[in-house]
């Protein structure tokens, strides 16, 4: 393999082609592979996954088709004092988004202060007044986290968003690194790679960890939420609840009952503690937000606030995910931690800024223009990949709305491997971390989901988009 031509930071090489170190163990295995055994071994993968039923629905099109996630079998790999540094980020980033959160539905004392203009908060949907003066059981909003992750450099990690909401992706990073354990496991006695299928039980010990007072004296009953097997994630929600021994529940089998929220089992209803929720907030309950959702139970936020439960993550932790609200994260963190951000933000115009959005319009061909509570890759616009039609109706869409958008520069990111029928081939990748919040603290998996973009030179890599996995080694020391 040769040097990318492109201009990016690739993880594997150096600019002279030698191999960084962070890769010299996998490269020293790599080149005692016979090429064909590499091409079996990738055919292989593809067959484990479509066996397993790994898919996802995509949307957007008649059929919403299942398709396979593509994974990649060239590992992502970051070394322990890399992921240390990052590690320190995220979880400063994770407690202010908490502290945040907190604040907003309280007092609110960062508006107070003016370090977040009321304009970001006023209007939006993301917001939940239900949510007002409560304060879930153990103080946390944000009980699983998703922080995506870009890199542009040797230590230049930036964050591209935060997903407090209901992040997905972490069945693809444990089902990435069990193809690779079966498929290579004389590589995993060569190179030390951190563990992360303990996941399962972590997160079902965190969310225990978060029960309400109604769960006192005895082990708390865990269930996780899903709106139906339609639903784009509903392998994942089948997966987690079935590796934390969880009762996998839909809204038809939920009913409230004496002061709690019960499910319907072969001895009869029984009474959850703790629901890890797969279903939006509009959905959650009927009595409280859209009348005709058949998805979530009515009653459940009556029960919620009464201490009766702990819905995992919180109603109204949305907001976290606005990328207008993203923008201000670095005065966020300085706020609630007292601290200088350690992991720095992509910069962002705030189209809803008369300056802002016309540096933007004289700008596009060389930006992206991302939707406020977009996500998945759709509603946005990649400047240099873009006709100058599309650059001309996006313009229309922008003077419309402008409030709706936020843009950011085209970044260079990283480049790590792909296996293809010629060999290695460069393309660019992001990391999602998942990140478990309880009382007892914050914890952390060692790596997380990479996605990275199949297509030469493209820089979406969302699944729904055409992008595939890798699986994601952090080294031991």
């Amino acid at each position: 393999m040769t040097k990318s031509s492109l201009s990016s930071y690739d993880e594997m090489l150096e600019a002279d082609g030698s191999t960084r170190p962070a890769y010299s163990g996998y490269c020293e295995w790599l080149k005692e592979q016979p090429p064909e055994l590499l091409r079996r071994k990738s055919g292989e993968a593809e067959a484990f996954f479509r066996k397993t039923g790994i898919t996802f629905n995509v949307y957007g099109n008649e059929d919403a088709e299942e398709r396979l996630i593509p994974f990649d079998m060239v590992p992502r790999i970051i070394n322990a004092a890399q992921w240390r540094r990052l590690s320190k980020g995220i979880e400063q980033r994770v407690r202010a988004l908490n502290a945040f959160l907190h604040d907003l539905y309280h007092r609110q004392e960062i508006v107070r202060s003016g370090r977040l203009p009321e304009r970001v908060l006023k209007g939006n949907k993301a917001f939940l007044p239900q949510m007002a003066g409560f304060t879930p059981p153990g103080g946390v909003y944000t009980h699983i986290v998703g922080i995506d992750l870009v890199r542009t450099g040797e230590d230049d990690f930036m964050v591209l968003e935060d997903n407090a909401r209901t992040p997905s992706g972490v069945s693809y990073m444990l089902e990435n690194r069990e193809t690779m354990m079966a498929m290579f496991p004389e590589l995993f006695t060569k190179v030390r790679v951190r563990e992360v299928s303990d996941y399962p039980r972590r997160l079902a010990r965190s969310l225990a960890a978060c029960a309400p007072p109604a769960a006192s004296g005895h082990k708390p009953v865990v269930a996780v939420l899903t709106p139906g097997t339609f639903n784009s994630a509903y392998y994942e929600h089948a997966f987690l609840a079935d590796q934390m021994g969880a009762e996998l529940v839909e809204g038809s089998d939920l009913k409230v009952e004496n002061g709690r929220v019960a499910m319907r089992t072969t001895r009869g209803w029984q009474a959850i503690d703790v629901l890890y929720r797969r279903v939006d907030d509009d959905y959650l309950d009927p009595l409280s937000f859209k009348p005709e959702s058949v998805l979530g139970v009515s009653g459940i936020m009556d029960v919620y606030r009464a201490g009766g439960i702990t819905i995992a993550n919180a109603p109204g932790t949305g907001i976290a995910d606005d990328k207008a609200i993203y923008s201000f994260m670095p005065e966020i963190i300085e706020f609630y931690t007292g601290e200088k951000p350690i992991l720095a933000n992509v910069p962002t115009w705030r189209c809803s800024e008369s300056d802002s959005l016309a540096y933007v319009l004289d700008n596009l061909a060389d930006l992206v223009v991302k939707e406020v509570h977009g996500s998945g890759g759709y509603g946005m616009l990649i400047g240099p990949t873009s006709s100058q039609r599309e650059i001309a109706m996006f313009a229309e869409k922008l003077r419309a709305n402008p409030d709706n958008y936020i843009a950011q520069p085209t970044l260079s990111l990283s480049t790590v491997p792909i296996f293809t029928k010629a060999g290695l081939a460069p393309r660019h990748v992001d990391l999602r971390p998942f990140v478990l919040v309880s009382p007892q603290g914050i914890d952390i998996t060692p790596g997380g989901l990479t996605r990275v973009a199949l297509k030469k030179g493209s820089l979406v890599v969302n699944s729904s988009q055409g992008g595939g996995t890798k699986d994601s080694w952090v080294l031991d020391d």
